[in-house]
């Protein structure tokens, strides 16, 4: 059955004829297509080949500029080393020559400030030198009264200074006139100690030491001498006033020694009284009645007293160095000290003993006035001028 619906103005189909082919034209159409083939393989490789040649000759003149430019960086490295080098030499150099420049910059300097005191101190006035040579005179006349004990230094350099402002007429400098008079009345009034002569004291001392007995050793009283009788003997030898004289007192003068020869009975009695002012003397000496108010005086022994009299030459010793060091201090120790250990162990009966005291005792007086006033009030004075108050 065929539909009856469907449309009627549908083409009808075209009948197609066969067309006979031409066996030739067959055979040939595949070589054409290998020739074409082979053609197109052959001109892909040739551009292949040309493009691998030019790709290669790129590579090959990258290498060579790669390799120039390598080399032209390493020789510029070089340079760069040598130029840095340089430069840090240079910068050595430099920096040499920067701190010698303000080593003699600093020198400069230093002498520009030492120009210009000297300027200041040139253009310094008369009165104000005056007033600095003043004031450096007593610093230096004080520092040695100081170091030698003595007065006489600090007196002389301000009679002087006195002298110096007497005839520079100046009424500024009136003040310090006033005070140099005030201090040095001071200095003249004030008494000093002659250290030389205290020394020589010192060492008489010292060699006193071995003479003064102890308490347990008491010096050995002497007997005296048994005097002769009244009426002596004349004087034979008797010198001739003249030829006529001559014989008038040769024969009085023996007449005299007949008279006053003394006999044997004289004789025995002088002998007796001396024998027997001797016996008394030692038997008096055997029984001696002491009062013992420190009895460690009466038991030193003979070494012991040996070694006290070193101690107390020893101390002495240091008194003296102590006063020829300026420090009274010191030697008023040592010697209070020898004067509480003398009554304790030596006889105070004895002369000696009581010399020794004594020069102690002034040694010890003396030592305390060595002591020289500064002058104060002028140097004040000398500081108002010269700093213009």
């Amino acid at each position: 059955m065929t539909d009856t619906s469907a449309p009627t103005n549908l083409p009808t189909p075209v009948q197609i004829e066969a067309i006979p082919l031409d066996p030739q034209v067959d055979v040939d159409a595949p070589a054409n297509w290998v020739r074409w083939a082979v053609l197109i393989l052959s001109v892909a490789t040739a551009g292949s080949a040309w493009m691998a040649w030019s790709s290669q000759k790129k590579v090959q003149s990258l290498e060579q500029e790669l390799v120039r430019r390598q080399q032209d960086s390493q020789g510029q490295a070089t340079e760069a080393r040598v130029l840095a080098r340089q430069a840090q030499e240079a910068s050595r150099e430099a920096t040499a020559r920067t701190t010698l420049l303000e080593t003699r910059i600093a020198e400069v300097a230093l002498q520009r400030s030492q120009v210009e005191d000297l300027i200041k101190t040139l253009s310094l006035s008369r009165d104000e030198n005056l007033v600095a040579d003043i004031e450096a005179g007593l610093r230096v006349a004080s520092q040695q009264a100081t170091l030698t004990g003595s007065a006489e230094p600090l007196i002389t350099a301000m009679q002087s200074a006195d002298d110096r402002l007497t005839r520079a007429r100046q009424p500024r400098l009136d003040n310090i006139r006033r005070a140099l008079a005030k201090d040095l009345d001071r200095v003249r009034a004030t008494r000093v100690a002659d250290t030389a002569s205290l020394t020589i004291r010192l060492d008489e001392a010292a060699r006193l030491v071995d003479e003064v007995p102890l308490l347990n050793q008491p010096e050995v009283v002497m007997a005296p001498v048994p005097k002769a009788d009244a009426a002596p003997k004349a004087n034979v030898s008797t010198k001739p006033a003249g030829k006529n004289k001559a014989l008038p007192n040769q024969a009085a003068a023996s007449d005299a020694a007949a008279t006053d020869s003394p006999t044997w009975g004289s004789h025995m009695l002088d002998w007796t009284k001396g024998a027997a002012q001797t016996f008394w003397n030692e038997t008096r000496g055997l029984i001696r009645l002491t009062r013992i108010n420190r009895p460690e005086g009466m038991l030193i022994s003979p070494d012991q007293g040996f070694f006290l009299r070193e101690n107390i030459k020893l101390r002495l010793l240091n008194a003296r160095l102590a006063l020829l060091s300026r420090q009274n201090a010191v030697a008023l120790a040592d010697l209070q000290n020898i004067q509480a250990t003398v009554p304790r162990y030596f006889d105070l009966q004895s002369r000696k003993t009581q010399l020794l005291q004594s020069m102690l005792t002034d040694v010890a007086a003396q030592s305390q006035q060595t002591t020289v006033p500064r002058p104060d009030d002028t140097l004040a004075a000398l500081s108002a001028v010269s700093g213009g108050r």
